[in-house]
């Protein structure tokens, strides 16, 4: 785990790549120990390519991340709210059973749909 006074560059936080019409986000572990002071450089990085896509669809692979807090659960619901106001959809894949009973735990597994793996994934987005 990275120390809290590392600094760290929100976009090595991140892998983007659009895949048949749906962007694709995998956050590496960094996101582990994601900070608040993080969250406007990491939302505009991530937010900006959607907003010119009428109706987004995004997948957030999390493969790589074993878990996460606060901060990277309030910044997926701020990428939620973008993207469902546009009329689209955010799914999760690759969820690790740490991060799948944090999110149901908080009921958030009831918000998003959560899928094995990305093919999974982009398999209902592209439907």
């Amino acid at each position: 785990m990275l120390e809290s006074n590392e600094p760290i560059d929100p976009q090595d936080c991140f892998e983007m790549q659009w895949h048949a019409g749906c962007f694709v986000v995998v956050p590496g572990p960094n996101v582990e120990a994601m900070r608040w002071d993080w969250m406007e450089p990491a939302a505009a990085i991530i937010l900006e390519p959607l907003k010119a896509k009428s109706v987004p669809m995004v997948i957030f692979d999390l493969h790589q991340v074993a878990y996460f807090g606060s901060v990277f659960l309030a910044f997926l619901l701020r990428c939620h709210k973008l993207v469902k106001s546009r009329g689209g959809d955010l799914v999760l894949c690759g969820v690790s059973s740490v991060v799948r009973e944090l999110l149901r735990i908080t009921a958030l597994d009831t918000l998003w749909a959560i899928y094995d793996s990305r093919e999974e994934a982009l398999d209902a987005l592209s439907a």
